[in-house]
């Protein structure tokens, strides 16, 4: 462990990224330390788990809660509601950090690769990689970013010790990490040898989907609207304030699409 590794304490450490996020601050060899709740360990057993195997690594556990700052880019993210309400309260935190002057990166992650959409091929009601057709919202052809949880968690914890970071938005946008619906899938029949029927959903019936559809499944729907229809996981980086993960720290090996796609085979 380098001597001067500054220490990085790891919010909502036992939620989804959070296990990434104290992962690889070990990894890089950083003094971590993890905030819980007292009531989390008590009440959920699976996650009291994960705080011992954290403290049995090394790290140190904070009985604290904080908000968590991830995903799209919240100030200028086109969502539909109540994402777009939820998500306003984030961007508010921003505005106060930025107003009482304290230190800080935010990390714009995209879409988490492996939580939801690329095991589906990019489809929302799908349980897994298509069969014999695929659904497609609109025609496939925006851009979309979908970064590996682990490689995300690397970015971030690279950034904590890095100037260039301070007070910016830092995007993640690996070029093997940036694909459209119809390229994804693409990729999907090259590596299967077959080929599925393309089904395209208009936007207009996604709409209605969100508003009108099992609630269990809205929330779904409004984030891949607004990132596989609106492209709101690669609006431009404004340079007065943004930085790029990839460009920054080009010695990190992250996991391509295409790479990523050989593990749903």
């Amino acid at each position: 462990m380098a001597a001067d590794s500054s220490r990085v304490l790891v919010i909502g450490s036992t939620g989804y990224f959070g296990k990434f996020m104290v992962d690889a601050s070990l990894r890089l060899g950083h003094p971590t330390f993890a905030l819980v709740r007292e009531s989390t360990q008590a009440s959920d057993p699976e996650k009291a788990k994960v705080i011992e195997s954290f403290k049995s690594r090394g790290v140190n556990i904070i009985y604290r809660y904080f908000p968590s700052e991830f995903g799209f880019d919240v100030e200028r993210l086109d969502i539909m509601e109540p994402a777009k309400s939820i998500l306003d309260v984030k961007a508010r935190v921003r505005q106060r950090l930025r107003e009482e002057g304290v230190p800080h990166t935010i990390v714009c992650g995209a879409l988490a690769a492996n939580w939801y959409f690329l095991p589906r091929i990019g489809q929302v009601e799908a349980s897994g990689p298509p069969t014999d057709k695929v659904c497609i919202l609109g025609d496939g052809n925006t851009k979309v970013v979908l970064v590996r949880e682990e490689d995300t968690a690397t970015y971030t914890i690279k950034a904590a010790d890095d100037p260039r970071t301070l007070n910016k938005i830092m995007y993640l946008r690996p070029p093997g990490c940036v694909i459209t619906h119809n390229e994804m899938i693409d990729l999907w029949e090259k590596k299967t040898g077959k080929k599925f029927d393309r089904i395209h959903i208009p936007e207009q019936e996604v709409i209605k989907k969100i508003q009108e559809g099992p609630v269990d499944m809205r929330g779904s729907y409004m984030i891949a609207h607004a990132g596989f229809v609106k492209g709101q996981s690669i609006i431009d980086i404004d340079t007065s304030f943004g930085v790029e993960a990839s460009e920054l720290y080009p010695e990190v090996k992250y996991a391509s699409i295409d790479e990523l796609l050989d593990s749903y085979l």
